[in-house]
């Protein structure tokens, strides 16, 4: 007779093959990082001859970290980056968190105008309009600064900001809000005091998938902060690249700097992101 497929060996076979598929993932995923970070502390023939290996004390190297924090303006370049997203950062959380209690709490003639428009956000990318971008920043003399990086980056992450952080809004509970209001609370302290901190999940989920995006673009550093002062650390690291030589000892260390306040997010939100993704999977 066939098996059942009610029996009880399935769940447990269908566990071990998505915890098999996720595994492979991650490795696929983690293999590009800890490539570059093994070949950071590794001199330059060490990097070409076995790429996979990990330093050895004939190969270890410093060498690349002491070029790009002694020689160059790297230190300059990941300050930069770290100004931008922050200010981003908190202007996405803020406004976003404020547009979502906005369209979720009340209702008004242009919310569905303004929800359709926010989706638009989201279904066009950005990149389409670079060049009515350039125009504007160039109109508002505001290129080679960072506040064009911030602004952009702002209007690129407030949308899906926006939907993510209503749907978790729209979930806390309205007798919660009717009785702060019958206590006396404004909307602003009701806002601040009792519907961020119920929405924490959601919030570290909007950060760290806007954080991402913003530190790793090069595409509007190269186009609207090109100047020495105003790069960011993704544009600085292509100073190392040349036509004919590539200095891969400084590249992998400015590299390895890149992804060090990313993977430190990761690592103290992580709870909360994972809580974010997961809310309302199961009821």
């Amino acid at each position: 007779m066939y098996p059942s497929l009610s029996s009880p060996g399935r769940p447990a076979l269908r566990a071990s093959l998505i915890h098999f598929v996720l595994a492979g993932y991650t490795l696929l995923a983690l293999f590009p990082i800890v490539l570059v970070l093994i070949n950071a502390f590794k001199d330059r023939p060490a990097i070409f001859d076995d790429p996979l290996a990990l330093p050895t004390p004939d190969t270890w190297s410093l060498i690349g970290f002491e070029r790009v924090l002694s020689k160059t303006a790297v230190p300059m370049f990941f300050g930069n980056s770290l100004i931008v997203t922050v200010v981003s950062l908190a202007l996405i959380l803020l406004f976003g968190a404020m547009a979502a209690w906005a369209l979720t709490e009340y209702r008004f003639r242009a919310r569905r105008v303004i929800t359709l428009y926010l989706a638009f956000g989201i279904m066009v990318p950005i990149r389409l309009g670079t060049v009515s971008i350039l125009e504007l920043m160039v109109e508002l003399e505001l290129v080679n600064t960072l506040a064009a990086l911030v602004l952009v980056y702002t209007a690129q992450g407030l949308p899906l900001a926006v939907f993510i952080l209503s749907e978790f809004i729209a979930q806390i509970p309205q007798d919660l809000k009717d009785a702060a209001r019958c206590d006396g609370v404004g909307e602003f302290k009701i806002f601040f005091q009792v519907v961020l901190p119920l929405v924490r999940p959601a919030v570290a989920t909007v950060g760290v998938f806007t954080m991402v995006p913003i530190w790793n673009d090069l595409w509007f550093p190269l186009i609207l902060a090109p100047g020495e002062s105003t790069q960011t650390i993704t544009l600085g690291v292509q100073q190392f690249i040349g036509q004919y030589a590539t200095d891969w000892n400084a590249v992998l260390a400015a590299l390895t700097l890149a992804i060090v306040p990313v993977l430190v997010l990761y690592a103290l939100f992580s709870r909360q992101l994972i809580r974010g993704i997961t809310a309302g999977a199961v009821k």
